[in-house]
């Protein structure tokens, strides 16, 4: 007697799975089965077509299959920006360089064209997911929707007047009208995006706090970036920069702080009694010779520390596999201790602790069942991936971001053999082009 097998959409055979949880573990020879963009079993390859009728099968003999990667910051538009003022400290940077340029160039296009380019290069690379704080960023939501890629918009928050509105009032508005716009939307969360301490006084940053917890929103903050930010908070507040936030009601486990270079062990225990995450930019962090994230002892003291790659403009790419081994490099220099971070954690930064810092922890972060089919699959077949003796570090100190082969969605495919499948290529390298020509040229 016959049986019926249970259709399914996808499934995804792979030489190596890692689904960070368990942690630690690597699966050799199964599959993902995967149905309505969830992940409905991860089963032994061989015998996976007498269990289940997938509309489509995907072998994937010399991959890993990771769960999709999760740039915790970054600033998309920005990389229209790319390369426009390099090697010069970060307030000379902003004030003199980055600031001026956007005063001038910073429209609806150049959000939407700007974000284009770095979702793009994002999933070319096995983001699946980004959190971004930039100006527009209604703009840049249509982006991620069409492109169907996952993301937390933080709509900017300053003293200050910018091209999106002229201050904090007008901020709010607008981003709580974008938070409506797209409540319980599955792809798009929205954050409130407070620049920095140095830029937001105390009314709106207290004004946010009970807002964010009225309305259990996240809050997305640079902190803590480079020691003259701390001295001037001292200098003017009598208190560190955390402390002051603390003091607001601004640090909470709602509370992503971004890249928390200059933290002694007050700071730590700041972080630990409010439950706020960490977000580690290393390589931006070095291009700007910010400082550098203590990560193994904020690990060690059971801080959730997620990884970001900040913008193009101060990184130069959005590559998140290099930044995980920059990450997982420049943690053992600092602690001088070869063990730390290692390449388990690491990975588990860029994939299950962002989505935790993000809130989607229950949604994605981990090849588990009944999670989005968020997943990335990656090439360790090419020449200088051999020999594989353990996935996890070959993905962790080879450039992996360049042998990404496909990336999917709640069980969309956004690249298909290295071929972007929900954006057009040509049309976004030519819009790039034309910006170059308008910037270089004014």
């Amino acid at each position: 007697m016959s049986t019926t097998l249970p259709d399914i959409d996808l499934l995804i055979k792979a030489r190596w799975i890692i689904p960070v949880i368990p942690e630690n573990r690597i699966l050799e020879n199964c599959a993902l089965a995967i149905h309505q963009g969830k992940i409905l079993a991860i089963i032994p390859a061989e015998g996976a077509e007498q269990r289940y009728h997938a509309r489509e099968i995907i072998n994937l003999g010399s991959h890993a299959v990771i769960p999709g990667l999760v740039n915790a910051h970054g600033h998309a538009a920005m990389s229209l920006l790319r390369g426009y003022a390099d090697d010069h400290p970060l307030h000379t940077w902003l004030n003199d360089h980055i600031w001026p340029a956007e005063g001038r160039w910073v429209s609806e296009d150049f959000v939407r064209d700007g974000t284009d380019l770095a979702i793009a290069e994002m999933i070319k690379t096995g983001t699946t997911c980004f959190a971004d704080m930039y100006f527009y960023p209604e703009q840049a939501a249509q982006a991620c929707l069409d492109a169907s890629i996952r993301c937390q918009l933080a709509f900017p928050i300053l003293d200050f007047p910018t091209a999106w509105g002229l201050g904090p009032d007008e901020y709010l508005s607008k981003g709580l009208s974008l938070h409506d716009t797209f409540r319980g939307n599955h792809l798009i969360n929205i954050a409130f995006g407070p620049h920095a301490p140095y830029t937001v006084s105390n009314a709106p940053l207290q004004k946010i706090a009970v807002l964010a917890h009225e309305m259990d929103m996240p809050i997305h903050i640079h902190l803590h970036e480079t020691a003259q930010e701390v001295s001037d908070s001292i200098k003017q507040y009598g208190c560190r920069p955390s402390q002051r936030l603390m003091d607001l009601g601004l640090l909470s486990p709602l509370t992503q702080t971004v890249h928390m270079t200059q933290i002694d062990d007050s700071d730590i225990h700041l972080l630990q009694t409010s439950g706020a995450h960490v977000i580690h930019c290393p390589e931006s962090n070095l291009k700007l010779a910010s400082g550098f994230c203590p990560v193994d002892r904020l690990i060690k003291a059971g801080v959730n520390v997620a990884i970001g790659t900040d913008g193009a403009a101060s990184n130069n790419d959005l590559d998140l596999f290099s930044e995980v081994k920059t990450a997982a490099l420049l943690a053992k220099a600092v602690a001088g201790d070869a063990t730390a971070l290692g390449a388990h954690t690491a990975l588990r930064m860029a994939t299950l602790n962002g989505a935790k810092a993000l809130g989607l922890e229950e949604y994605i972060g981990s090849l588990e069942i009944g999670k989005a089919a968020d997943i990335t699959a990656i090439d360790l077949g090419e020449l200088a991936m051999q020999p594989v003796y353990n996935p996890a570090s070959q993905l962790v100190y080879t450039h992996s971001g360049q042998a990404v082969t496909h990336v999917w969605v709640e069980g969309k495919c956004l690249l298909k053999n290295r071929e972007l499948q929900t954006l057009n290529e040509r049309e976004i390298l030519g819009k790039a082009n034309w910006w170059r020509k308008q910037i270089a040229t004014h």
